[in-house]
């Protein structure tokens, strides 16, 4: 059974574009090639908008064009080259062209991977921009959790802090006293979130029959929005049997951005 019925579904439309109210700045190599106050955002698919940069806010010479256009799933762009500090990077970006919406052609867009560093004002931001209209909450709660993987409890802890994030279902995060250490396996895995900051830790979990990899993870140095969860381990419903109250919750379906594709194509 899906779970997404139990949590918000992400509401803001694709082809969608409103203005960016922070300064942005991107660094390649030790040089800022983009400053801008005069940012859009434009949500090529609901779970969160991409920056698209004036023409006249991203350095001069920077950017060479390859001669070729890319679709971009709202319209499409001509590919573009990035040269900057003695580094090149090929299909770093592109600029809208006239299928685009209207407010954003001829601005600049660019994968994130292909700046060494952005910045909202005087802050980095991780793995992509920060989405205006998601929430994200951690709040404590006395509901008790059961985590099963096969049959066996993994963990059983009285209360938890629950992640409320817009468009995802519920993460319980728990105390590691309530955790079956004797089944957790570490391993090297790492990911980051623009809300919640990078893992410290990830866990696969080993039952009598098998391994599963990487069900559980931990934020000791979480950002200080979500500080309730600092060192407390969550698993990923979705590959989990997780009980709250006693009642076991349907497993959620994976949300990614490969997946809304999919339903898009229909």
């Amino acid at each position: 059974m899906d779970d997404s019925g139990r949590y918000p579904r992400m509401i803001v439309p694709v082809g969608h574009v409103e203005p960016v109210p922070r300064r942005l700045r991107a660094l390649v190599g030790s040089r800022y090639v983009i400053d801008t106050t005069r940012a859009l955002y434009v949500w090529a698919w609901p779970g969160y908008p991409q920056y698209c940069i004036p023409p006249g806010d991203v350095a001069d010479g920077v950017l060479a064009d390859e001669g070729r256009t890319m679709p971009l799933g709202i319209g499409g762009g001509r590919r573009q080259t990035l040269e900057a500090d003695g580094l090149t990077r090929r299909g770093a970006g592109w600029v809208w062209d006239e299928t685009a919406p209207e407010q954003i052609r001829g601005y600049a867009g660019f994968r994130w991977e292909s700046m060494d560093a952005w910045f909202e004002e005087d802050e980095q931001v991780f793995v992509h921009p920060r989405n205006p209209y998601t929430r994200v909450d951690a709040l404590r709660s006395g509901r008790p959790v059961r985590v099963e993987v096969d049959g066996a409890v993994v963990a059983a802890a009285p209360s938890s802090v629950m992640v409320f994030e817009t468009g995802l279902p519920t993460r319980y995060y728990l105390d590691r006293v309530h955790v079956d250490w004797s089944r957790m396996v570490p391993t090297d895995t790492v990911t980051s979130c623009p809300y919640k900051g990078t893992t410290s830790g990830y866990w696969s979990v080993r039952t009598d029959s098998t391994v599963h990899p990487d069900l559980a993870w931990a934020y000791d140095f979480p950002t200080r929005q979500l500080s309730p969860v600092a060192g407390l381990v969550a698993f990923y419903n979705e590959h989990v049997d997780l009980f709250l109250d006693g009642e076991l919750l349907p497993r959620p379906a994976a949300v990614s951005r490969a997946q809304w594709e999919k339903e898009r194509r229909g």
